[in-house]
């Protein structure tokens, strides 16, 4: 497969990524999340890559970081973890949801001056400051993919400006963009606003909507072109609904839409803090739970290779 990844230690070819997990948080750190959320405070880049390096131990290559401008982003410290591991890091522009920005005077822009902030991170390179600083020193790593996130079953105004923004920093820079459904709902109406848009649905992909038990409703967003970033599989107790999903979904002819991930930001999800199952229970026991759902290995190979590769390779204009 032709075509390069934006990674934040440079441009590189997508065939060398290996596989890849698709929605991830390795860095989650600001002041509003290190008070209010603690249990999703990650700040260590040391203890990041300790994280990653188990991953790393069972083959994956590549992993996106999915936290936007202004959340709780740093840069610097995702380049650091992809140095110390060897995994590739693709890092996140866009905007998470409004409980991220309390007091973010630029959270409240028109759709155009959010999309030169995308555009700027893909091209020029993320902030230093990750945007809440006096000033804005932008560092030679740049991000590879757009987020972008609503919070119920149909868009907001905010969530109109901000998916406006992401449509046109996608169209300039030919990177792809990543979605954040609230309990797993909402794909329905994003889908219908970046194709409204004008945007391709191929170059879509909706997050979390494995948290959501309606086997009609994931149809018809596969229906529509989207890929679906399924990334609850850590998440269950007894029955794994996501390895359920996909033996379904794959069964139905989906197969070359779907891409895993483990929405990771969790201290209690982590093995090396004590927690469990591990990021790397993705690429070890979940494959193998797979296999015994009856998903061939070529499949779980296109779900974990050949579907995040063609999907990440930033299009030329």
């Amino acid at each position: 497969m032709n075509g390069v990844a934006r990674t934040v230690t440079g441009d590189r070819p997508v065939e060398d990524l290996g596989p890849v997990y698709m929605h991830e948080h390795l860095i989650v750190d600001s002041p509003l999340v290190a008070a209010t959320w603690p249990h999703i405070h990650l700040p260590s880049e040391i203890e990041a890559a300790a994280e990653v390096g188990t991953c790393a131990a069972a083959g994956v290559g590549a992993m996106v970081d999915a936290m936007p401008a202004g959340a709780g982003r740093d840069v610097r410290r995702l380049a650091a973890v992809s140095v110390a591991t060897g995994v590739s890091v693709v890092a996140a522009t866009g905007m998470h949801t409004t409980r991220y920005y309390r007091d973010v005077p630029w959270a409240g822009e028109p759709a155009d001056r959010l999309a030169a902030r995308f555009i700027a991170d893909i091209e020029d390179g993320i902030d230093t400051w990750d945007y809440r600083g006096a000033t804005i020193e932008r560092t030679d790593h740049r991000a590879g993919i757009i987020k972008v996130a609503s919070e119920g079953e149909q868009l907001t105004e905010r969530d109109w400006r901000l998916f406006e923004a992401a449509v046109t920093a996608a169209r300039q820079t030919g990177a792809p963009i990543l979605t954040h459904t609230e309990g797993g709902r909402g794909g329905l109406a994003q889908m219908e606003a970046i194709t409204g848009l004008g945007f391709p649905a191929s170059r879509v992909a909706l997050s979390h909507t494995d948290k959501v038990d309606d086997r009609g409703y994931h149809q018809e967003m596969l229906s529509s072109g989207a890929h679906l970033c399924y990334d609850q599989a850590l998440r269950w107790e007894g029955e794994n609904r996501t390895a359920e999903l996909i033996s379904e979904m794959v069964a139905a002819g989906f197969t070359a839409q779907l891409m895993l991930g483990t929405d990771g930001a969790r201290r209690s999800l982590w093995r090396t803090l004590g927690g469990s199952p591990g990021l790397d229970y993705l690429h070890t026991a979940f494959r193998d739970e797979l296999i015994g759902r009856d998903v061939p290995p070529s499949v779980i190979d296109m779900l974990f290779v050949d579907n995040p590769h063609r999907f990440i390779t930033i299009r030329s204009r």
